[in-house]
């Protein structure tokens, strides 16, 4: 019996769901041996470079069990879900632990649900974030853009008039385009690499992104984040943002967004609720590994 964790990224859908993965894997790892499964081969291959031990791509998520063995265990962090894949998910593993966004979702009887919305048994009602960013760093950039790591159709180029006069810095995404930064360097003053993602993140006094886990990262940081709603992306975070009273774009609106970020420094936000412990026990105790000391 083995243990794994697929996550659903990828240059068209960015690597949200990747840093949630990596923060919940690496706690696990330190007591079992998990693999973890992406559906990108290249963030597989990058994984080690996140602390990962053992990584593995997966082209479909229907061949998961080309990998995993009958009666193994995982978590599944995906959107990928149909009611006939998840019945077979939860027959074909012996354990099926799925991570969800959705406030609308509903709970299979066969599986274990972690989210940030629903309550109930066999559900974990949480939110994980790599415990590096709760250390709070001093802000040394007033004001930052993050986009995503996800920009197939360059739709930030496209907008990009619309930052122009904000004197903001630009932290680019992992799957931009080579050359992509030479026409984005008109519109920000300084422009960093996807490996500075850390370091801007935490750093920043105000971030206006369009990632989800970006948002709560800087947050939880200390920073004053701004949500970019964009058009391409799921609405499922806007309930859980609207609690933590984050402010919301929602699309490329300059008024709106020069109205908001005026407003930032002086915004109040909603003190983020920690749940790391609750729902790495959580997973413990459903993965039955109790017989390890817990957290």
């Amino acid at each position: 019996m083995r243990y794994f964790y697929y996550v659903h990224t990828g240059h068209r859908i960015g690597l949200d769901r990747f840093h949630r993965a990596v923060a919940i894997v690496k706690e696990l790892q330190k007591e079992i041996d998990i693999t973890l499964m992406c559906s990108d081969f290249r963030i597989a291959a990058e994984a080690k470079e996140y602390g990962i031990k053992r990584s593995v791509g997966v082209d479909l998520v229907r061949n998961i069990p080309q990998i995993a063995h009958h009666g193994d265990k995982i978590i599944f962090d995906s959107a990928e879900i149909n009611p006939t894949l998840l019945d077979d998910m939860t027959q074909f593993f012996s354990t099926f632990i799925r991570i969800s966004d959705d406030p609308s979702d509903t709970k299979h009887n066969k599986e274990f649900l972690i989210s940030p919305y629903l309550e109930g048994e066999g559900i974990c009602n949480g939110v994980v974030i790599d415990e590096h960013y709760f250390e709070q760093l001093s802000k040394t950039i007033p004001l930052a853009f993050f986009f995503g790591d996800d920009d197939y159709e360059k739709d930030l180029e496209a907008n990009q008039a619309l930052f122009a006069s904000l004197n903001m810095e630009l932290l680019m995404g992992f799957y931009h385009f080579l050359g992509y930064e030479n026409s984005l360097s008109e519109s920000f003053s300084v422009i960093h690499d996807s490996e500075s993602y850390d370091s801007v993140i935490r750093q920043s006094e105000i971030l206006v992104t369009s990632s989800p886990q970006a948002v709560l990262q800087n947050l939880v940081s200390g920073g004053k984040p701004i949500y970019l709603q964009r058009p391409d992306y799921t609405n499922d975070f806007i309930p859980l943002f609207k609690l933590l009273l984050i402010p919301i774009i929602d699309g490329f609106s300059q008024e709106q967004l020069m109205q908001t970020i005026n407003n930032a420094s002086s915004h109040s936000y909603q003190v983020f609720k920690k749940s790391n412990t609750e729902v790495i026990n959580f997973i413990r105790k459903t993965f039955d590994l109790v017989k390890l000391k817990p957290f």
